[in-house]
């Protein structure tokens, strides 16, 4: 699979404006094995004090927290989605989103891009940040 140059994406200026406008964060494919990326990257980001939102297909609680198989059946407002799935599930997840309506922020982790869904996602009002890690960019922005 070829990797995408991100045409869309954010700047560190409107990463500050996120994390300090952001307080609900679903975070999509969060693992429960303490050792992979997702589960490190949450960990640090409810440490940080949002409240972390785990989407992901089994467990019933990861991090204390209960753990939806979607993000349609999230019956609260989330202000962003922090993805780590492979890109191709990026255009099904920006659906989700304008299908929800209440999310203002579209993440795609470290390595992953998706112009295609970021378009979608920016044009739907959503701002868009792609291979950025959430953890690296708060902890650049706010030490």
């Amino acid at each position: 699979m070829e990797c995408e140059i991100p045409l869309i994406n954010s700047n560190p200026e409107e990463m500050r404006e996120i994390f300090n406008t952001v307080k609900t964060i679903a975070i999509i494919g969060l693992s429960p094995n303490e050792t992979k990326d997702s589960h490190k990257v949450a960990k640090y980001l409810q440490n940080a004090g949002y409240k972390i939102v785990p989407v992901y297909p089994k467990e019933e609680s990861i991090l204390g927290e209960k753990v939806y198989r979607s993000l349609a059946e999230i019956p609260f407002e989330i202000d962003m989605v922090d993805i780590f799935r492979k890109p191709a599930a990026f255009d099904a997840i920006a659906d989700a989103c304008i299908e929800r309506g209440d999310v203002k922020v579209f993440w795609g982790q470290l390595g992953l891009v998706n112009n295609e869904a970021a378009e979608k996602a920016k044009k739907a009002g959503m701002k868009v940040v792609q291979n950025f890690c959430s953890k690296v960019e708060h902890q650049k922005l706010f030490g």
